[in-house]
C-alpha cells in the first residue's frame, strides 16, 4: 500500500461492484519522499485510525458517501462508539485501480474516458485555507506555471496569509511524482464533466469545513490538506484513502506544527538531509539511489512526544480518551523546548 500503512484485500471490485479490504495503520513514518524511516512512532498508527473513522462518520452522517466500513476489533468491523480500545485496522470498499499508460511524453490517460465507474479517480485534490511560507504555491506562481487567478486570487499573496475561503490545487494520483495541474487538465485526464468536477469540488468544500470546524474545539488551526476520490458503480463520487489526520492535513497550535512536520524540522539539520536535496537537483525521479547516507535515528526523547502529539491530537479531536498521555498543550509545550534544544546543538 506504502510507506505508513498497509492494505489487506478481502475481495477485489469487479464490474459495478466495489471490493472490501482493510487498511492496517502502522507506526512507520515517511519525510521527504523517502519511505519508510528509520524510527516508529509508537501508536501513530492507531491514532491515524480512529482520527480517520471519526472524520468519516462525521461525513457520513452529512450524507456524504465514503468507502468507509469501520474499525476491526476481534473478527468484525464496528463504528468508533462500539470499540473497547483503539484500533489500527480499518475496513473499506475498495475501487478498480487504472493505472495511466506510459509514454514517452508522458502518460496517456485515455482508458479514464471509457469507464463508467468502480474505480479510483487517478487525482488528488488540495485544499488550501492558508499559504504558510515555504509552501509550492510561492515556487509555482514564481516560476510561471501557476497564476493567482489558476487558484481564485487577484493578486499574489503574501507568506503566511489566513485565506477568507479556501483554494483548491489538483494534482497526479497514480505517476512516480505527483504533477501539479490546472483546473481543466485535471478533468480532462480524469474523464470528468463540468458537472461532476463542480460536485467534486463542492464536497471536498464540505469536508474542509467539517474538519475546520472539529479541530478548531481542541484549538487547532487547519492550515490545508489533501482528499481522493474514487467514483461507484452508479459514477457517484465517493471519499476514499483516509482524511482529517495530522498526514493527510496540516494542523497547528499557536503557529507549532502538529504533525510529522517536527521530524522533518530535525532532519532539515542533517547533512542526509542536504545530501537528499543536492541530489534532487540532478534527478527528480532516480534521486534516492543517488543518495549514499542513511537518516539518522530521532533523538529519544522527541521520538516520545512525536508520539505524545498524535495521541494527544486524536482524543482532543475526537473528544475521547483513547490514550493515557497529557494535554495537547503541554506536549508542545515541552517538544518546543527539545526542539529548540537539537536544532541549537552543534
Amino acid at each position: 500500500m506504502g510507506s505508513v500503512k498497509d492494505l489487506t484485500v478481502i475481495s477485489d471490485p469487479a464490474g459495478t461492484v466495489p471490493g472490501k479490504g482493510r487498511f492496517v495503520f502502522s507506526d512507520r513514518y515517511s519525510v521527504f519522499d523517502w519511505g519508510e524511516m528509520p524510527d516508529l512512532i509508537e501508536n501513530k498508527g492507531r491514532a491515524l485510525c480512529i482520527m480517520g473513522a471519526y472524520f468519516f462518520e462525521k461525513l457520513q452522517d452529512a450524507g456524504v458517501r465514503t468507502h468507509y466500513r469501520g474499525l476491526v476489533e476481534g473478527d468484525r468491523s464496528k463504528p468508533l462508539s462500539e470499540l473497547q480500545e483503539a484500533s489500527n485496522v480499518m475496513e473499506v470498499d475498495l475501487f478498480r485501480v487504472i493505472k495511466p499508460a506510459e509514454r514517452i511524453d508522458g502518460y496517456d490517460y485515455s482508458a479514464f474516458r471509457n469507464e463508467s465507474g468502480n474505480f479510483l479517480i487517478p487525482l488528488e485534490i488540495i485544499y488550501r485555507n492558508s499559504l504558510p511560507e515555504g509552501s509550492s504555491v510561492f515556487r509555482r506562481l514564481k516560476e510561471g506555471s501557476l497564476s493567482p487567478a489558476d487558484i481564485g486570487l487577484e493578486e499574489v499573496p503574501s507568506p503566511g496569509v489566513k485565506l477568507s475561503r479556501p483554494v483548491l490545487d489538483f494534482s497526479t494520483k497514480l505517476e512516480p511524482t505527483d504533477r501539479y495541474l490546472r483546473r481543466g487538465e485535471a478533468a480532462e485526464i480524469a474523464g470528468l464533466s463540468e458537472s461532476e468536477l463542480q460536485e467534486i469540488i463542492r464536497i471536498t468544500l464540505q469536508v474542509n469545513d467539517l474538519i475546520t470546524a472539529e479541530t478548531a474545539r481542541a484549538g487547532l488551526f487547519h492550515e490545508d490538506g489533501k482528499i481522493e476520490y474514487a467514483f461507484d458503480g452508479e459514477r457517484n463520487p465517493v471519499l476514499v484513502d483516509v482524511l482529517g489526520t495530522p498526514d493527510e492535513c496540516r494542523f497547528t497550535f499557536e503557529g507549532m506544527p502538529v504533525s510529522k512536520e517536527v521530524a522533518r524540522i530535525f532532519y532539515r539539520g542533517t547533512s542526509w538531509y542536504r545530501e537528499v536535496e543536492e541530489v534532487k537537483k540532478k534527478d527528480r525521479v532516480g534521486w534516492k539511489k543517488l543518495v549514499f547516507s542513511a537518516p539518522p535515528l530521532l533523538p529519544e526523547r522527541l521520538k516520545e512526544l512525536i508520539s505524545m502529539l498524535y495521541t494527544a491530537c486524536c482524543n482532543e479531536i475526537t473528544g475521547s480518551q483513547w490514550f493515557d498521555v497529557p494535554p495537547l498543550k503541554k506536549v508542545l509545550q515541552e517538544l518546543k523546548e527539545v526542539m529548540e534544544r537539537e536544532i541549537s546543538a552543534p
